[in-house]
């Protein structure tokens, strides 16, 4: 370990993109050219750790490290890069990233230009007033169309082209270019390390040995090690175990300054108690205030979780407290179905962020689990003011009677397509219940279109229906704008007059009939035939909107019957209508988990 870099040779800097746009090979070109990681231990994607982000190619947690460079002047830098991720999910762990740093390298990719999320993070980056270094990558690819792109950011982002730096992460070209424009584009971070200590926690990880080990940037005042510290947000008090650098692994040091980025292991065993975006200060001399922007990271997304086997409960409760110890951004809490049994209501960033950790559960923790389709949190105005409930599961919902209205969140939605492909993609908009708000070219073949719609209709498939229309090359990114009151019902599947409360869904009531049409048509052929007719209904209320009849197995009772008098036959059928109404009185339909299956992963109706 060097000598101390004073804090006007430090730079704290993000890298921000869209996904797939180049960002991690660049922060691996970054490492290797400043010689933080040994050769022989480099591997493609350093930042990503996790077997699920190198396969999916994307960035899922935010990632810090400390870069030592030799800049042409002559003077050793200490350059802190936060790896963000790129998908519209993570959004909020990028806000918070971007709040502990003061330049953000903007990686645009030549071949596909400026995109959903491009703009998104650029404008986060604006609004913390960040020195933006926007850099044009994989130049080396046939396709690239270099001036297209740069006229793009001219028109676009009001950023001069004389800023714009041409690389290529994957072979080194232009990048020892973008450490000498951090140096000098980057200011050094204010900051004084004799005032009150303010630190901003920007992520966390959960050590077995150290316990949560958070995340900082210091905005004022010194930290050393054995100090006792205070977490604003939550109150919490703990002594350090340990405060150091990320190189990219963990190196202990004996004090943080002002301006400097590092990690705090402070011997907590809930990341709970540790938010990101919470203010750390010390015990002794606490700081009057806390640092702006503190807001805890909010579900947007719901769906239960259950294991396919009762038995295996505690194993699935044991897996998710250790998911959620490394990734507190993800909620759980009991629930019970009368049909598949105990499980997990959880909270999510996003669809992306769900699968996620539904693909961790089976693949780290070897569980077996159904998720129910995924819903949004609704909330529901009582009549004769009795006040709000707030509802993440259909099976909570009030009677009709008790409700005034229900209120459904709301996003701004902007899409980047292709201008050949604005008709179906303002179609797609209309049928989710979108209103249109703008238009704007990015050049002449490309358009950001701003929508508003509700979330539900976000969340299911519009991704998917998104990229099938446009072929792939639209892309989207969205924030909430708050709820809005909708005309929602609930529609119950009754099975043999008994409400499934798994199978409930909150839907608009202009496509209440349709769903419930379509749930009943995928009931019928998956629920085992009875020796008893089966009703199976879709109702809002006590009012049936569809209903189809899993038909009876019949046995043949005339059979035996060569002839004879036609009372005999007549007494025989008789007999058998009794017994099946009786059956049907005191039987139960047993629904099986194929059905809950198909029906969860309903397709758009």
């Amino acid at each position: 370990m060097t000598d101390r870099i004073p804090q006007e040779r430090l730079r704290n800097f993000s890298i921000i993109a869209h996904i797939d746009h180049g960002k991690t090979t660049l922060s691996d070109r970054l490492l290797e050219m400043t010689h933080t990681i040994d050769s022989r231990q480099m591997t493609a994607q350093v930042l990503d750790s996790m077997d699920l982000e190198r396969e999916h190619g994307i960035t899922i947690k935010a990632r810090a490290v400390r870069l030592e460079y030799l800049a042409a002047d002559g003077l050793l830098y200490g350059l802190n890069l936060i790896d963000t991720p790129g998908h519209v999910d993570f959004s909020y762990e990028v806000s918070r990233s971007l709040q502990a740093c003061e330049g953000a390298i903007l990686v645009i990719d030549a071949t596909q230009g400026i995109e959903a999320q491009t703009l998104a993070n650029v404008h986060l980056a604006m609004r913390q007033n960040l020195a933006i270094i926007p850099v044009l990558n994989k130049i080396d690819l046939p396709s690239a169309q270099v001036d297209v792109v740069i006229e793009e950011l001219e028109n676009v982002l009001a950023i001069p082209r004389e800023e714009v730096l041409l690389a290529s992460a994957k072979d080194g070209t232009g990048v020892a270019e973008i450490l000498e424009a951090i140096v000098s584009r980057v200011p050094p971070p204010a900051g004084n390390p004799d005032a009150p200590l303010q630190a901003l926690i920007f992520d966390s990880h959960y050590d077995s040995y150290k316990g949560v080990v958070i995340y900082v940037r210091l905005e004022e005042g010194t930290l050393r090690s054995h100090d006792v510290i205070k977490l604003i947000g939550s109150g919490v008090q703990t002594e350090l175990v340990e405060l150091g650098f990320f190189r990219p692994q963990l190196v202990a040091v004996p004090e943080l300054n002002a301006g400097e980025v590092g990690y705090v292991a402070t011997g907590l065993k809930s990341v709970r108690e540790a938010q990101v975006g919470d203010t750390v200060t010390l015990a002794a001399t606490p700081a009057p205030e806390p640092l702006p922007g503190y807001q805890p990271a909010k579900s947007l997304v719901f769906a239960g979780i259950y294991p396919i086997i009762g038995s295996e409960y505690p194993a699935l409760r044991d897996a998710l407290e250790k998911l959620h110890l490394n990734d507190a951004s993800f909620s759980f809490e009991p629930e019970s179905s009368a049909a598949l049994g105990f499980g997990f209501r959880c909270g999510f960033l996003g669809l992306l962020h769900m699968e996620i950790v539904e693909e961790r559960l089976e693949r780290e923790f070897a569980q077996e689990i159904i998720a129910s389709a995924p819903s949004v949190q609704y909330r529901v105005v009582l009549i004769n003011d009795q006040g709000t409930v707030e509802v993440d599961n259909p099976s909570k919902m009030p009677n009709a009677g008790e409700i005034e209205e229900i209120q459904e969140p709301w996003v701004k939605l902007g899409i980047v397509t292709p201008s050949t492909h604005i008709g179906v993609l303002m179609e797609l908009a209309k049928n989710r219940r979108g209103t249109f708000l703008d238009m704007e070219y990015l050049d002449p073949q490309r358009v950001l279109l701003n929508f508003e719609l509700p979330l539900a209709e976000v969340i299911v498939d519009f991704y998917d229906q998104l990229k099938t229309r446009t072929q792939g090359y639209a892309s989207m990114d969205y924030e909430e704008i708050g709820y809005r009151a909708a005309n929602l019902v609930k529609v119950d599947v009754l099975v043999a007059g008994d409400a499934v409360d798994a199978l409930s869904v909150i839907v608009h009531r202009d496509r209440a009939q349709a769903i419930g049409r379509e749930l009943v048509h995928r009931l019928r052929g998956l629920i085992p035939r009875q020796m008893f007719d089966v009703a199976v209904q879709a109702a809002i209320g006590s009012n049936v909107i569809a209903r189809e009849t899993v038909v009876a197995m019949r046995k043949n009772v005339l059979a035996k019957c060569y002839g004879g008098d036609i009372t005999r036959k007549r007494k025989l059928l008789e007999k058998q209508k009794e017994g099946k109404q009786r059956m049907k009185r005191v039987g139960s339909v047993e629904i099986p988990q194929e059905a809950f299956l198909a029906v969860l992963r309903m397709d758009e109706v």
